[in-house]
């Protein structure tokens, strides 16, 4: 059971006339990187046949250059190489703000994408994202900035990240562009997406499905967990031993699989390890090889 097993698929980005490859690329530890370095891992995930590039605003903060240091090394790396940007559907977000620490006032995220775009040296990205919900901004405001962004053509699409199934109802009764993308965490260690509405919510509406951390922050690679982490492992293993490929490849797969079609947000900065990702177009699960990791996850049986 494999949802997507070519590079070449392309998935919807909702009805936003977007689509892009089953395995995207999440620059959120770029940042701290020279140009060239930077080149080559955006060209390693090319070679895979990566299209979808994931940065954020925050992406960076706390390091030399600060707030927006990953998509201002973006920048450069595009100004130095034009023809990338062409192969590339990118992706930004904005709305975290520390130390406050959310706003999506509509004037914030107008203001956010226009310092995005600044420091990208662009005239519009393809995806802007709100990354965290402000429990203070009414969905309506919201609504406004995205669509204020697409009339002036500085963005070409609108999602959101770490919404709930209630938050994004709520943007959407509110919302007259059509709503891209979800980005929830998920893995085969953040389950939670499957059962709290996100996933079905992505499969009733047609919505994206953008999965961040889909290595369970590194812990899927990094072993000797808790006895959770390490019979999901366990599991991943034989599939990946089986399969010719690596764990990380067997877990991206685990993801793919799902019939909301989510899309792995390949976190590692190392070309190497980047390229290792396209094996996860090697895995065909089988429903109760799918199965056994979530059980494993879960410390239980199915009902």
């Amino acid at each position: 059971m494999a949802a997507d097993t070519n590079a070449q698929t392309r998935i919807p980005l909702g009805r936003s006339g977007l689509s892009v490859a089953p395995l995207g690329w999440g620059m959120w530890r770029l940042a701290g990187a020279d140009v060239a370095a930077a080149r080559k891992r955006i060209e390693a995930a090319l070679e895979i046949g990566c299209t979808l590039f994931d940065t954020a605003d925050i992406y960076g903060y706390g390091g030399e250059t600060g707030f927006g240091a990953a998509e201002e090394l973006l920048g450069r790396v595009l100004r130095g190489s034009p023809a990338l940007r062409e192969r590339m559907v990118l992706a930004t977000k904005a709305g975290i703000v520390p130390p406050v620490p959310y706003d999506s006032s509509a004037a914030y995220l107008v203001g956010a994408c226009e310092a995005s775009l600044r420091r990208l040296a662009l005239e519009q990205v393809d995806l802007l994202q709100v990354h965290r919900p402000d429990l203070l901004a009414h969905p309506a405001e919201v609504a406004q900035a995205f669509e204020t962004l697409h009339r002036q053509g500085k963005i070409r699409a609108a999602g959101v990240s770490n919404y709930s199934a209630a938050q994004t109802r709520a943007l959407l009764a509110h919302l007259t562009l059509p709503l891209a993308s979800l980005q929830p965490e998920f893995s085969p260690l953040a389950i939670a997406p499957l059962t709290d509405g996100i996933l079905d919510l992505a499969l009733e509406t047609g919505i994206a499905v953008l999965a961040w951390s889909p290595l369970g922050q590194g812990r899927l690679t990094a072993g000797g967990g808790d006895a959770r982490e390490s019979a999901v492992i366990a599991v991943l293993d034989e599939i990946a031993g089986r399969s010719g490929v690596s764990r990380s490849a067997a877990a991206y797969a685990w993801v793919m699989a799902h019939p909301a079609r989510p899309v792995p947000l390949v976190g590692t900065q190392s070309p190497e390890r980047i390229r290792e990702a396209a094996g996860a177009y090697r895995v065909v699960l089988t429903r109760a090889e799918w199965y056994r990791v979530l059980e494993a996850s879960r410390g239980a049986r199915m009902p």
